[in-house]
């Protein structure tokens, strides 16, 4: 599966979740046995849950973003190196060949 897929399927995720959490929240007043201040203090209290749980997950991703920059730098370090190495060897060949081709 390709990045672009994997992306838009975390979106997926998020948006159903957030969905469903929204559904819950409005069947829960509607449905509610509880009085009105009841029902708004337990509502802040789950309002309060989910920005705690959308902050860490937050958290996670940034840390996980930060992770896969630093692969990719270092990724792109070695690559350089191998690149370089191949720019070095091609030039000592080449010197070597015009030598023998001069001698």
């Amino acid at each position: 599966m390709d990045t672009h897929d994997s992306r838009c399927s975390s979106q997926a995720i998020a948006l159903a979740f957030l969905g469903g959490a929204i559904a819950g929240a409005v069947a829960g007043v509607l449905l509610a046995p509880k009085s009105g201040e009841e029902t708004r203090r337990e509502l802040r209290g789950y309002a309060r849950k989910a920005e705690e749980e959308v902050i860490e997950k937050a958290k996670e991703a940034r840390a996980a973003l930060d992770e896969m920059i630093e692969r990719g730098k270092h990724f792109m370090a070695e690559k350089r190196e191998d690149v370089e190495a191949a720019v070095t060897a091609g030039k000592e060949a080449m010197k070597e060949r015009m030598d023998k081709c001069s001698s």
